[in-house]
């Protein structure tokens, strides 16, 4: 596919969205703000070696340097102290996020075993998306760099 997912959808969705819900105004037409990455690290907290590991894969993956979040509270039964790293987050707008969201839906998703689409009951009630993956094994080595 030679055009790019924005092209797609500024010159073929958007006109096509316009048509059919008898839009007046183009900022009507639903659109994506930004794509939020966010990964847990559970045990691998404890573990800086993990932890570097990890921050590693998401910016490979995403292209972008990812942001350690930190707990709020202690938490005694799941051992974690306020402040502690508990997981990693990388937000992505703009010309990236097209990017990412174009090889997450033509070359990662397809290499998904059985995959069978992605449920449409996954929206909440603003219109946010949300899409779990068990494993990052399905991005392809990205050539970009952090």
């Amino acid at each position: 596919m030679n055009d790019t997912l924005k092209a797609l959808y500024l010159e073929k969705v958007v006109p096509k969205l316009m048509e059919q819900f008898q839009y007046q105004n183009i900022h009507q037409v639903p659109k994506v703000i930004k794509v939020t990455m966010n990964r847990g690290l559970g045990e691998a907290a404890q573990n800086a070696k993990a932890m570097e590991a990890s921050l590693k894969e998401i910016s490979v993956i995403t292209g972008q340097k990812p942001v350690v979040t930190r707990a709020k509270k202690a938490i005694a039964g799941f051992k974690i102290r306020q402040g502690m790293p508990v997981g990693i987050m990388v937000t992505l707008r703009a010309d990236r996020m097209y990017s990412f969201l174009n090889r997450l839906i033509n070359l990662s998703l397809p290499r998904i075993r059985d995959f069978r689409g992605v449920s449409p009951k996954s929206f909440d009630g603003r219109g946010n998306y949300t899409l779990g993956l068990r494993e990052q094994l399905i991005f392809p080595k990205s050539n970009t760099t952090p």
